[in-house]
């Protein structure tokens, strides 16, 4: 009885293993070619920051100057955390993000798919697809 028990366990964990998301580590061109996201562990989680900005800056640098929290309106977008709280569910995963370009919050949904990374975005009912493509 001993034995059957841990057979038991032992073929309930491979489902699990086997649904186990692509990893999302790595930098990743957005799809506009503005930027480069630079996806990495923080703590348990995965999070997201803006690695590069692909396009001309004002002097001093572009600052997200379209947030909702006026006191955040100066800090500079490069090297901004953009996706937090990320956490592996089913094929993909899932937590909170942050657009500098609208000034928006919104709740993420990432899913690999080879050398694509496809991000869904909603606030509300209201969402936005973009997919990235991994940087070398």
């Amino acid at each position: 009885m001993y034995r059957c028990s841990l057979t038991l366990v032992a073929l309930a964990a491979v489902p699990s293993l086997a649904a186990a998301p692509a990893p999302i580590t790595g930098r990743w061109k957005t799809d506009d070619g503005k930027a480069i996201v630079a996806m990495a562990p923080c703590g348990a989680r995965m999070c997201g920051r803006i690695d590069r900005l692909l396009v001309k800056e004002p002097a001093g640098g572009q600052r997200d100057e379209r947030n909702p929290d006026k006191a955040k309106r100066d800090r500079k977008v490069e090297g901004m955390q953009i996706y937090w709280d990320l956490a592996p569910t089913g094929d993909g995963w899932k937590g909170e993000g942050y657009s500098p370009e609208d000034g928006r919050y919104y709740k993420a949904h990432l899913r690999v798919n080879g050398n694509k990374l496809t991000m869904k975005g909603c606030v509300s009912l209201f969402c936005r697809t973009v997919t990235w493509t991994k940087m070398g």
